[in-house]
């Protein structure tokens, strides 16, 4: 590579960097819903792990401790793929057409 290539990929991946960190932050603001039972069980977090509110309808307050709680575990499961699915589309659009030498990856 010539040294101007070089020195140009160095200020793009700086950028990116720079974007990636931006991005990062960003996620701990970004909230997604989880939800399990049809919607009688909801989860919203943020998109760096932060529970922020559970809802229950109350006719599960009634229903059996393990059934609740199995309900609790599926919402908070779908909320965190949602997360993760949100945080990997916008790290994408960062990285998007940056060109990485064969096998490498950006390590976030």
């Amino acid at each position: 590579m010539m040294k101007n290539q070089i020195a140009g990929l160095m200020r793009q991946a700086q950028q990116v960097q720079e974007n990636m960190k931006k991005v990062q932050d960003s996620l701990a603001d970004i909230e997604v819903e989880g939800s399990s039972g049809g919607g009688l069980v909801s989860i919203n977090m943020t998109c760096k792990y932060d529970v922020k509110k559970i809802k229950i309808d109350p006719s599960l307050l009634s229903e059996d401790k393990d059934m609740l709680e199995d309900l609790l575990a599926a919402a908070f499961n779908d909320a965190v793929r949602k997360a993760e699915q949100l945080s990997q589309e916008k790290v994408s659009a960062i990285t998007a057409g940056f060109p990485m030498p064969g096998g490498m990856k950006f390590p976030f």
